[in-house]
């Protein structure tokens, strides 16, 4: 009895077995009539990629793939999850873009003699082991080394994001990395606020400050006799009247843009790094300032200032005066009054610098914001030429360096190539030391920091 029932099973699975087979020979037969052949995946035209699609069960996207995006052979075995994710595609089942991408991967298996001519490799070569908060494991946190090589994880970084930098909607984001001709892909997980680091900025900042202030009241000692030394010819300043009180309009626009910079550093949720950069870069600016109106003393831009060369006798009388503009940063407004600080307008920095940052930090269709931060940052310095406070040249060269540096520091802490290499680090150690954890772009993601009260919360998030 148990003879016959063993005999019998074992009946059922070679049937069974016999069964799988002639249906996945009937697959192979079938793929072999709608689609045209394998090895020659890279000359297909739109119309045999759409029959491919078809046969993998992936029909209602033929539109969207071969129609609008014109998609080839050469193009499919180029495509990787990231494409089908990201814009301009942007599928949104999950499903379907995890079914289409192994049967892509699948494809490029077969076909790994033409990704090897077309220089491409297999995404899923080096596979990448993501934890359960999004954090990247498949290189090493300090230096991010790929292969065991000396090249870093240099390249490209696509974050996926709805089109712009405040629509990243979780906590980690999809990145895929093209280095030294390897396609990775991996998960950027949440950004490490790095507190300690922000705190040695602000100290740095503070220092900074206060040299500046030092710095300023040895310049007031050299500052040239107008008799000997008049006003320099300046284009705006001869053709346009003096304004009494536009030095102190100015220095409203800037405390303006000062309170719209603070309340987006208190409700973004990477405050410790937008504070960190800002501390970096407004240090650096106000050293080369430092260095600039040391080295050379103009004479004053007007003769309505009474900026006669004045000694402050020994060291601590020098070292008050200092505290003494530092403690009312500078401005007339709280009553200070500096001179032969003129090469370069420090309070075009501050105001190019704060407007730069309300402007990079908030998302892109917060126009209005956009439009009073530059409204405010143009009048003040236009208002601190009408005031006759620094030359044209003072004005510019402000302008220019701070926007330069501006510019510069966040195209490269966006590159994620640069942060770990060698030259950034010799050259610029500094911005080395506090940008190697970010990794590329900071998304403009915003939540309310107090637990109270509640309907901010909800509100902001």
């Amino acid at each position: 009895m148990n003879h016959q029932i063993c005999q019998d099973q074992r009946s059922r699975a070679t049937h069974t077995h016999s069964t799988v087979h002639k249906y996945f020979s009937w697959r192979s037969q079938q793929r072999s009539v709608m689609a045209p052949a394998e090895d020659s995946v890279s000359t297909w035209s739109c119309k045999q990629v759409a029959q491919w699609l078809q046969e993998e069960g992936f029909g209602e996207y033929v539109e969207l793939l071969c129609t609008q995006h014109r998609l080839d052979g050469l193009t499919l075995l180029a495509l990787t999850e990231a494409d089908l994710r990201g814009p301009p595609l942007g599928l949104t089942v999950l499903g379907d873009i995890k079914r289409l991408s192994i049967a892509l991967r699948r494809l490029q298996r077969q076909n790994q003699s033409q990704l090897e001519e077309l220089g491409l490799q297999l995404s899923d070569r080096h596979p990448v082991v993501v934890d359960s908060v999004g954090v990247d494991w498949s290189c090493d946190r300090a230096n991010r080394r790929y292969n065991g090589g000396n090249h870093t994880c240099n390249g490209t970084e696509l974050r996926l994001r709805n089109g712009d930098r405040s629509g990243f909607n979780s906590e980690a984001s999809l990145c895929h990395t093209h280095s030294n001709g390897r396609c990775r892909q991996h998960l950027a997980g949440r950004l490490d606020p790095e507190v300690w680091k922000t705190v040695i900025s602000a100290f740095y900042v503070f220092l900074v400050f206060g040299f500046t202030s030092f710095v300023m009241v040895i310049v007031h000692e050299r500052v040239p006799d107008t008799r000997t030394y008049p006003p320099l010819p300046d284009i705006f300043l001869d053709s346009v009247p003096r304004i009494p009180w536009a030095f102190a309009m100015a220095e409203a626009c800037g405390l303006i843009l000062c309170y719209m910079l603070l309340l987006i550093l208190l409700l973004h949720k990477h405050r410790s790094i937008l504070f960190r950069r800002l501390c970096s870069l407004m240090g650096t600016v106000f050293l080369l300032r430092c260095c600039t109106m040391f080295v050379t003393s103009l004479s004053v831009p007007g003769q309505h200032l009474k900026c006669a060369s004045k000694t402050y006798g020994d060291t601590l009388g020098k070292i008050q005066r200092a505290l003494t503009i530092w403690s009312g940063f500078g401005m007339t407004l709280t009553g200070v009054q500096t001179c032969g600080d003129y090469m370069f307008s420090g309070h075009t920095v501050v105001i190019t610098i704060l407007n730069f940052f309300v402007t990079e930090y908030t998302p892109r269709t917060w126009n209005m914001i956009h439009t009073i931060s530059w409204v405010l940052n143009l009048f003040g310095i236009f208002f601190i030429l009408a005031a006759h406070e620094h030359y044209s040249i003072d004005v510019f060269i402000a302008f220019y360096i701070t926007t330069r540096l501006f510019l510069y520091y966040h195209t490269l802490a966006n590159t994620r190539a640069y942060q770990h290499s060698r030259r950034a680090r010799i050259w610029f150690p500094m911005f080395s030391f506090f940008e190697c954890n970010v990794n590329g772009p900071v998304p403009n993601q915003y939540h309310w920091p107090f637990s109270k009260p509640a309907f901010m919360k909800t509100l902001i998030g």
